[in-house]
């Protein structure tokens, strides 16, 4: 896809996210412009308008499971809006970003309130069992562990690149650490990601982790 055709696209989400709430609409575009100018900044190739129309949609699929569906496309939108491998506060710098641009479009305190919630949630993927919201959020920021075997190192490669700073051997071992833990538990937390994603995302943690330990002698 285009980088014209998928900002066309996401600019359309971002109206009907918005619509509920009558934000005026130059308010609207300068807002959605800010967003596309941050995840489109040279140091970004997994963390881009791509993986943000990926969590959008799996949402989108996964809207049945939440009680407040605006506040999760609304996190999905903001929740890598900051994002250094060098810093450790992404997610809160990123909470940040939403209270301010949300707050100026006059989303409701309480919406926002919840975005916030939503975001910090990303910084250790893991959510309460009655926390919804956060369990659809969470499943669709992870949605690509389980995409294809073919498209799935495309995805580690813009990982490592995003890195591109750490010595090999140190991003192996974080790497690696970071894969087992989700083998440690269950990857997702919607039924429908469990059932049909989970297989899948386990097979290709699992062929990574093979990958990094073969190709560095481990």
């Amino acid at each position: 896809m285009s980088t014209e055709n998928l900002t066309h696209i996401l600019f359309s989400k971002w109206q009907r996210t918005l619509e509920p709430f009558g934000v005026d609409q130059i308010a609207a575009d300068k807002a959605f412009n800010h967003l596309v100018a941050a995840y489109s900044s040279s140091d970004r190739y997994y963390h881009t308008l791509k993986h943000i129309h990926h969590v959008l949609s799996t949402i989108e699929i996964l809207h049945g499971y939440t009680n407040n569906l605006a506040a999760v496309l609304f996190a999905g939108w903001f929740h890598d809006v900051v994002y250094d491998t060098k810093a450790q506060d992404n997610e809160e710098k990123s909470a940040d970003y939403a209270f301010d641009l949300l707050s100026h479009l006059g989303i409701p305190e309480s919406t926002i309130a919840t975005v916030s919630r939503l975001i910090l949630n990303t910084k250790n993927h893991q959510a309460a069992a009655d926390d919804c919201d956060s369990q659809v959020l969470l499943d669709a920021d992870l949605a690509v562990l389980a995409t294809n075997p073919v498209d799935y190192p495309e995805y580690s490669d813009a990982i490592r690149q995003e890195y591109a700073w750490v010595l090999q051997a140190e991003y192996i071992a974080g790497r690696r650490q970071f894969l087992e833990g989700f083998l440690q538990r269950s990857i997702y937390f919607t039924p429908l990601m469990l059932e049909f994603a989970e297989p899948f995302a386990r097979s290709n943690i699992q062929e990574e982790i093979k990958s990094l330990t073969s190709g560095y002698g481990f």
